[in-house]
């Protein structure tokens, strides 16, 4: 029993560090946004989470956990029903490191993520009813279809070298990844990104608030890596956090070296960005790694960062947060990462990641472009002209974030 509440205890601290990163998400997304955005981007996120915990509960965790099934498809039915022993009492051997509801809501607060990676991509010009019910069907139905592949026992673990991903760098960030690319073609840029064909920099209203939303991401990574091991083992759970930290702190230096280099000035964005590269990168095998393995995935994650935000914008995708180079580029690195490098390393591994991606790929991408085809043909997903230079705080919402600071129109 002590056992147990210690790893139920740990279990829960590291949801409430999962559950913070929603407020580190947003902080980043408005901070490298215009003002008159704000409220439009912070309605999303907190819709995203509150929308996403109702539709996890309903049918997701069933969805995504629902026992013995095909392996690709699967539903234990609606709502939470926790087990009970014969007594009638509740269970408290359904899991060695965690009850039932610990499970539930620690997996809940992944299952918002994926659609708050897309949030940031479509920034600044789509409508926030479309936005809102793709998000509806993408967490309540895409996400845990897709997770329970690999996390839920499906035919992505049942391989003779099982996929791995142990927290989520192909099941959670390139599974948003993959529909921000579609979002984002689907949507066109922003007015203004490109001018001639060539990129134009749209800065950011506050990067204050962008790198406290990274550093507060960082610190939840503490519970989304952490809350992975799903106990509270020491070693393991110390090993995980060593690792996590040292890829996240060699991302940034490796993006702002190879960002000065090309681009000759220091960056900020670039660091933040390479930052949360090396977070995604590590996340797929934290458990798998040595501190070197560690410093070598997230020291690629930045270098990568940069190459893939100049790519991005070069195929013409405007993505004013980098959420594909770090959610998507990123995740498929290190994905593939685990092939490469830790206990798992081997031929056998890099073939078994290659077939997890190429998957989730086809899975997100194809349903995300039905989704929003659907959106796009009937409700429309992108606001007028008009509304787009003027901002969307006061079109879509009615209010300014900051009705005593108000710069001009292009802020």
């Amino acid at each position: 029993m002590e056992i147990l509440t210690t790893n139920n205890v740990w279990m829960m601290i590291c949801t409430a560090l999962v559950f913070f990163m929603h407020l580190g998400f947003s902080l980043l997304e408005i901070g490298l946004t215009r003002q008159k955005n704000t409220i439009n981007i912070l309605f999303k996120n907190v819709f995203i989470v509150c929308i996403g915990l109702l539709l996890y509960c309903l049918i997701g965790f069933n969805l995504m956990y629902p026992g013995a099934f095909n392996g690709v498809l699967g539903f234990s039915g609606f709502g939470l029903t926790s087990p009970v022993t014969p007594e009638g009492l509740l269970d408290l051997t359904y899991n060695q490191g965690y009850t039932y509801w610990t499970d539930f809501l620690f997996q809940g607060m992944f299952a918002a993520t994926a659609a708050t990676i897309v949030s940031g991509a479509v920034a600044e010009r789509v409508k926030i009813v479309p936005f809102m019910i793709f998000t509806i069907f993408y967490v309540g139905l895409v996400y845990p279809i897709a997770g329970s592949w690999k996390w839920g026992g499906g035919f992505l673990q049942t391989m003779e070298t099982p996929f791995y991903d142990f927290a989520g760098s192909t099941l959670v960030h390139s599974v948003g990844g993959w529909a921000a690319v579609v979002a984002v073609w689907l949507l066109g840029p922003r007015i203004g990104k490109f001018v001639d064909g060539k990129p134009q920099a749209i800065p950011g209203h506050n990067l204050p608030l962008a790198t406290a939303g990274v550093l507060i991401l960082w610190l939840g990574w503490f519970g989304f890596n952490g809350g992975s091991v799903l106990s509270a083992d020491p070693g393991l759970t110390s090993l995980t956090l060593v690792t996590t930290c040292l890829a996240a702190a060699s991302g940034g230096v490796v993006a702002m070296l190879v960002s000065t280099a090309v681009y000759k000035n220091l960056d900020l964005t670039m660091f933040l960005n390479g930052i949360l590269g090396g977070l995604v990168a590590i996340t797929a095998g934290a458990d798998q790694m040595s501190p070197t393995d560690a410093i070598l995935i997230g020291s690629i994650a930045g270098a990568i960062i940069v190459l893939a935000v100049a790519c991005v914008d070069k195929i013409k995708l405007d993505d004013p947060v980098g959420a594909i180079a770090v959610h998507l580029v990123c995740g498929l690195w290190g994905t593939l990462a685990v092939g490469f490098f830790g206990k798992l390393a081997g031929f056998d591994q890099i073939i078994s990641q290659l077939i997890g991606i190429i998957c989730y790929a086809v899975m997100c991408l194809g349903s995300s472009f039905i989704i929003l085809i659907i959106l796009k043909k009937t409700m429309g997903l992108r606001v007028s002209e008009i509304e787009e230079l003027e901002g969307l705080d006061g079109h879509e919402h009615g209010m300014d974030a900051y009705p005593d600071f108000r710069l001009n129109e292009n802020t």
